[in-house]
């Protein structure tokens, strides 16, 4: 590698994703995008804009709207050697496809001993907070983390987004890839224009602390950390863990973290009941139960229908609901 600085370009998030598609397309011609209006349109988000030009309608190709359809196809595809990333307009119409990922995907390398494997990058949008309805907005990783034989990444930063998003495409096995689509342009971040990879299963320590850990992922990164800085003004000190990978989840990150500080707090938008909130807290209680001073608190969305938009505000978690679980947890 050169001496030299590598080259950067300001990126939001969604155009990460689509650098992230441009570089790995150009690296591998395996690699085929496919998906309703990712062509002569660009997508939905316009996360695929200028790669039907670039790479031809060969391997960048429209398909009709049938998610079954389109993850079923992918998944003949990455059997016989291709590197499929199909995108789904929006996570709440995944759930046609679900028998696609979960019964075949998801089993192929177990099914087939190992003859075969499922290298097939399945992306789409989730989360609230953009005044869709509910479909387009539910939060739903918890489903996909629960199956065996899929991997679950939600990028939180541009940077993270193009590494993550080609670590994915690499990988030899099947990955959902959830892009909060919240933040999709709410801010830019400096992105090598080379390839490259970030680590699947590795969490990251946005913030550094020694009073309370908080635990999250994806768009709620980010009033997490605004929420952090707030209460440091009351001498309180947190440590910001940035999930990332959901599945294989980096329980040494959570652990360690928790060892150190005694406290936690875990943040995500999905529903509370059957939330990774409470697997991270399991975790913590069969890991660093001696280290525990204090009641494990979750800041999550409701066990309600996602609401529409005059109810939306009240149903994500939001700084104010952040910083009062953290000073719960820090006085309890």
């Amino acid at each position: 590698m050169s001496t030299q600085q590598a080259k950067t370009q300001n990126l939001t998030l969604v155009q990460a994703v689509r650098d992230g598609l441009k570089c790995e397309m150009e690296r591998d011609d395996d690699v085929i995008v496919l998906g309703e209006d990712v062509g002569k349109n660009g997508g939905v988000f316009r996360a695929t804009e200028g790669l039907y030009d670039e790479f031809g309608e060969d391997r960048v190709i429209d398909t009709p709207l049938a998610e079954s359809g389109i993850v079923g196809t992918s998944i003949g595809m990455a059997a016989y050697g291709l590197r499929p990333v199909p995108e789904i307009q929006f996570s709440g119409f995944m759930y046609p496809a679900f028998d696609q990922i979960v019964s075949h995907a998801a089993r192929l390398r177990s099914r087939s001993r190992g003859r075969f494997t499922c290298p097939m990058v399945v992306r789409a949008p989730y989360g609230g907070g953009i005044r869709a309805p509910e479909h387009h907005a539910e939060s739903k990783e918890a489903i996909y983390v629960h199956e065996a034989g899929l991997k679950v990444v939600i990028p939180s930063t541009p940077y993270d987004t193009k590494g993550l998003l080609a670590a994915s495409i690499r990988d030899p096995d099947p990955v959902i890839f959830l892009e909060p689509k919240l933040i999709y342009r709410a801010f830019r971040d400096e992105v090598p224009e080379e390839s490259y990879t970030v680590e699947l299963g590795e969490a990251a320590t946005r913030r550094e602390g020694d009073d309370i850990s908080i635990f999250t992922w994806g768009a709620m990164t980010r009033p997490t950390l605004e929420a952090a800085e707030s209460v440091a003004e009351d001498g309180i000190d947190c440590e910001v863990i940035d999930m990332r990978t959901l599945s294989p989840m980096d329980t040494d990150a959570i652990i360690d973290s928790f060892k150190k500080t005694g406290r936690a707090v875990i943040v995500h938008e999905a529903p509370k009941t059957g939330g990774l909130a409470g697997e991270i807290t399991a975790t913590i209680q069969e890991n660093a139960l001696y280290y525990q001073e204090a009641p494990i608190n979750r800041v999550t969305g409701f066990d309600v229908p996602y609401p529409l938009y005059a109810l939306e505000d009240y149903y994500l978690p939001e700084n104010t609901r952040i910083e009062d679980a953290i000073r719960e947890t820090y006085e309890a």
